[in-house]
C-alpha cells in the first residue's frame, strides 16, 4: 500500500513539477514521512537539463524544502518533549514511518556530545536524514547552528542528486547504480566520522579538580 502511495505521488509530481512542488515534496522527505529524495531532485534536474527548469533553482528550492521539513521535526521534538517522542517511536505508525525507539535513542545519545557534526553528517546518510532533526530539538540545539549545518548537509546532498539527474536521468539504470554507490559512500563516510568521534570520546579523560572544604 505504501508503495502505491509513493507511486501515485510520483505520478502527480511528474505531471505537476515546478519549484513549489519540489519544495513541498522535499519538505515531506525531510520530515519523518519516508518519501525518497531521489525521486524528487533527479527528475527536476533532468527537466533543467532539458531547459524546462533552472538547475540552480532546483538545488535552492529542494534545499529550502529540506530545511522546512527539518525545522518541523526540530519543533516537533522540542514542544512535544522526550517522553512523547519516545512513546510515538514505539507505535506501529512510527514503525511504518521507519522510526523506532532504538533509532531515536541512539541518535539522541550520540547527539548530546556531537550536535553540529551529527547534524551535518546525518543529512548525508540514508535512513538517518529524517531522524537527525529530532534529537536536535530534544537537545535544544542552538537554532543558528542547526540551520547552518542542516542547510550545508542538505545542500550537498541535493547537489549530488542534481548532478546525477542532470547528466544521467535519461539513463535510469546508470542513475540507480551511481545513486547506490554514492549512498554506500555516504554511509561509510558517516561511519568513519562516528568511529573517530567515539574514539576521541573514549580517549578524553576527565580533568581532576581540587575542591576546597
Amino acid at each position: 500500500m505504501f508503495t502505491q502511495i509513493i507511486q501515485s505521488v510520483t505520478d502527480w509530481y511528474m505531471g505537476n513539477m515546478n519549484y513549489g512542488t519540489i519544495t513541498l515534496l522535499m519538505a515531506i522527505e525531510s520530515s519523518f514521512i519516508p518519501f525518497p529524495s531521489e525521486i524528487v531532485v533527479p527528475p527536476a534536474a533532468y527537466k533543467a537539463a532539458c531547459g524546462d527548469l533552472n538547475i540552480y533553482l532546483v538545488v535552492l528550492f529542494s534545499t529550502m524544502g529540506a530545511l522546512i521539513g527539518a525545522i518541523f521535526n526540530y519543533y516537533f521534538a522540542l514542544f512535544l518533549g522526550r517522553k512523547l517522542v519516545y512513546q510515538f517511536a514505539g507505535t506501529k505508525l512510527a514503525h511504518l514511518l521507519l522510526i523506532n525507539t532504538t533509532g531515536v535513542e541512539k541518535a539522541e545519545l550520540y547527539f548530546r556530545k556531537h550536535g553540529n557534526i551529527s547534524t551535518f553528517i546525518g543529512r548525508l546518510v540514508p535512513a538517518i536524514r529524517q531522524l537527525i532533526s529530532l534529537p536536535a530539538g530534544l537537545a535544544r540545539m542552538n537554532m543558528r547552528d542547526f540551520l547552518i549545518y542542516t542547510t550545508l548537509g542538505a545542500g550537498i546532498w541535493n547537489i549530488i542528486l542534481a548532478i546525477l539527474g542532470y547528466f544521467l536521468y535519461s539513463q535510469k539504470e546508470l542513475l540507480a547504480q551511481y545513486y547506490h554507490q554514492i549512498s554506500i559512500a555516504c554511509v561509510v563516510l558517516g561511519g568513519l566520522v562516528v568511529a573517530y568521534l567515539l574514539y576521541k570520546a573514549f580517549q578524553d579523560k576527565p580533568v581532576a579538580t581540587n575542591s576546597k572544604m
